[in-house]
């Protein structure tokens, strides 16, 4: 039996091998556009590559020249940062001040007496109010864990409530206000108020008022000191000429007085508030330079009798004829210093800014608050002016806490001011932390200075400076080495690449000479090589012109003698130890170096900075040089890809066409081998017949 053969299947007479070996011929036009598609991405990929470290170098360089330029950044530091720390803006000043801390901002934090761990809050409505801010919470009556958990969640950053195990089985509640500053006292209102008295966390307080510095019995003479640039011929300071009249102590120019504080008014909880007023009067230096330098005799007198006089004989000192050397004219002194506290230890302090309150018709009221002064004695004036006249009255003393009708019981703090000094300025703020004692830093407040005041410092920050600097010459080195990459077919720029891992180096082979023939680049990067080599002189003083001066060249080593690839392909280096010495005393030549303004309208028109994003800018920009490019391959890829399409719908035509003949053909085989066996077995039949 003859075996049997289908046609197209079992390829009895190789038509399957015909058909591919045909077939592979007319593959040759697709397989060489596929290629082509390759090449194609291969380059529009590498283009992509080029134009990510091109922007990132220019991003780098524009951080050298504009205005969040890191030469700008400030760097504080202080002496005793667990009293005071600051933080400066760029435009802050390098300088050195100092602050000395008497007492941070507070804010009051009150305690109840004892309660029980599984004590219950009444029904009721609870308010409280902080600087003019309300919490009111509708409490229908629960446990106290329930009732200080449902209270913070209204307190919106006005209060905070919460409880201390003080004892074993007892509690205490703790409120406090979370402002801080004598003007944000704690109110309790409602029945807020009652339940703080019900549990011993206020009590009640009458208003007690008291009056002194009445009289000029009262008064005592101001302590002598070292007068700061005191005029020789100047009087000093007297109270002889103070008054006390009607409760008003008038002090004329270069008087003074010492009033003693009573001792009720010196306690934690007590105030003193006093007027003060100011009024200007005829100058005194007027009348003193007046005055004659000889000795002035008394008048020798006379008698009178009958409408006739008799004047004696005028006296004769008899002292010898000499000249009279005339003292020096004296000048007016003005000065707004005229209040001091003096302390129970003999030291005495100007009284703070922040006590003097102005109100919109000009009267000034001075409000000293004992809690911020606890060693206070007495308040002492000082009027060294020679045409001011000062005026005080309405001295008095009063509980801090009388005219809420209550005060607290147990007070862990007090709402008070910040008491400070910058520079021996005394100061006072509500906040601890202040922005508007040095311009362009903020100060914070965290505690009392030691016995020295804390000296703040602003400096440049150095080590920012030199980080943007490694990542240009970084990025200045990756860009270089890309273009060197695309435009040679160099091995050896593979392998100078340390950095590079297996599957990068890998990649960046494929890249070698790919844009030989495009000149674009090597324009490029010879343009970035003349930039970083030229000379920037940006003022006739300019000492640092060049990136070589602060330790950045491609010999920056210094070895001139060694050979080195990397130098020959406009690799960048660093001398670390010549940047940061430029840095630290050349800061600002670095800066100009990168960007500055060459022809004074305030815009930065020169620099390496500003050199390299011009130059790099036509690359990168949108339809500048590489999107061009890309674009272009775009096109390439679509007609490619269309085209393959194509090709590929005319070799599967193709192919099934060479199968469709060839397996008729194989068809026609069969039929004739079939008929030729028939007739092979019809003649051995009739034969053996």
């Amino acid at each position: 039996m003859a075996d049997i053969n289908i046609p197209g299947i079992s390829d009895k007479y190789k038509t399957n091998d015909l058909v591919e070996s045909l077939m592979k011929v007319e593959r040759v036009p697709l397989t060489r556009e596929q290629k082509s598609l390759d090449t194609y991405k291969e380059q529009q990929s590498a283009w992509r590559d080029v134009n990510k470290k091109l922007s990132s170098l220019r991003d780098s360089v524009k951080t050298l020249y504009s205005f969040d330029n890191p030469f700008n950044n400030k760097l504080t530091s202080s002496t005793d940062e667990t009293a005071v720390t600051a933080d400066a803006d760029r435009n802050a000043v390098y300088e050195n001040f100092t602050i000395k801390v008497d007492s941070p901002a507070t804010a009051d934090r009150f305690l109840s007496g004892e309660l029980g761990k599984d004590s219950t809050v009444p029904e009721g409505t609870y308010t409280y109010r902080v600087a003019g801010k309300t919490v009111s919470m509708k409490w229908n009556g629960g446990s106290l864990t329930d009732f200080t958990g449902a209270l913070n969640r209204r307190a919106n950053g006005v209060i905070k409530a919460s409880t201390i195990g003080v004892n074993k089985g007892n509690v205490s509640l703790v409120i406090e206000s979370l402002k801080t500053g004598k003007a944000s006292r704690l109110q309790f209102l409602d029945d807020a108020k009652k339940y703080a008295a019900e549990t011993s966390m206020i009590r009640p307080v009458k208003k007690d008022i008291r009056t002194f510095a009445t009289s000029k019995n009262e008064l005592k003479a101001p302590p002598q000191t070292v007068e700061k640039d005191r005029q020789e011929g100047m009087p000093e300071i007297s109270s002889d000429n103070v008054t006390v009249s009607g409760g008003v102590i008038t002090v004329p120019p270069r008087g003074g007085a010492t009033i003693p504080v009573p001792s009720s008014a010196a306690g934690k909880n007590s105030s003193i508030e006093f007027s003060l007023a100011h009024a200007a009067t005829e100058d005194i230096t007027a009348a003193l330079n007046e005055q004659s330098a000889e000795p002035v005799l008394p008048d020798a007198g006379g008698v009178a009798y009958g409408g006739v006089s008799v004047k004696n004989k005028p006296s004769d000192p008899a002292l010898p004829a000499q000249p009279v050397k005339p003292a020096a004219p004296l000048k007016p002194v003005a000065s707004d210093n005229v209040i001091f506290l003096g302390m129970k230890d003999g030291t005495e302090q100007p009284l703070a800014t922040g006590a003097f309150k102005t109100d919109e018709t000009g009267k000034t009221t001075v409000l000293i608050s004992s809690g911020n002064y606890p060693d206070i004695a007495s308040i002492i004036i000082r009027n060294i002016n020679t045409g001011t006249q000062y005026s005080l009255s309405d001295f008095k003393s009063y509980k801090t806490d009388a005219d809420l009708g209550y005060e607290p019981v147990h007070a862990i703090s007090k709402a008070q001011d910040a008491q400070f000094e910058y520079d021996g300025i005394p100061i006072s703020r509500p906040e601890n932390d202040i922005d508007d004692v040095v311009p362009h830093i903020t100060l914070h407040l965290h505690g009392k200075t030691t016995a020295a005041p804390a000296t703040v410092s602003v400096k440049p920050d150095t080590d920012a400076a030199k980080q943007a600097l490694i990542t240009f010459v970084g990025k200045y080195n990756q860009a270089v080495a890309e273009i060197n990459i695309l435009s040679q077919n160099k091995p050896e720029l593979i392998t100078e690449l340390d950095y590079l891992s297996d599957d990068e180096a890998k990649a960046e082979t494929k890249k070698l000479g790919m844009f030989m023939a495009d000149f674009s680049l090597t324009r490029l990067k010879s343009s970035l090589q003349n930039i970083a080599a030229a000379n920037y002189t940006y003022s006739d003083q300019a000492k640092i012109t060049m990136l070589s001066q602060i330790g950045i060249s491609t010999n920056a080593a210094g070895s001139s003698s060694s050979y080195s690839a990397g130098r020959l392909r406009g690799y960048l280096e660093i001398d670390e130890k010549k940047l940061d010495s430029t840095l630290q005393d050349n800061l600002d030549a670095v800066k100009n170096i990168f960007g500055y303004d060459s022809d004074g309208d305030l815009i930065i028109d020169s620099g390496i900075g500003y050199a390299m994003d011009r130059n790099i800018t036509p690359y990168v920009q949108s339809g500048g040089i590489i999107a061009t490019r890309t674009s272009s391959l775009d096109s390439k890829i679509d007609d490619s890809e269309n085209k393959i399409a194509e090709l590929k719908t005319q070799l599967d035509d193709k192919e099934s066409e060479l199968k469709s003949k060839y397996g008729q053909m194989e068809s026609t085989l069969n039929s004739l081998q079939s008929q030729q066996d028939s007739i092979t077995n019809f003649t051995k039949q009739r034969n053996s017949n």
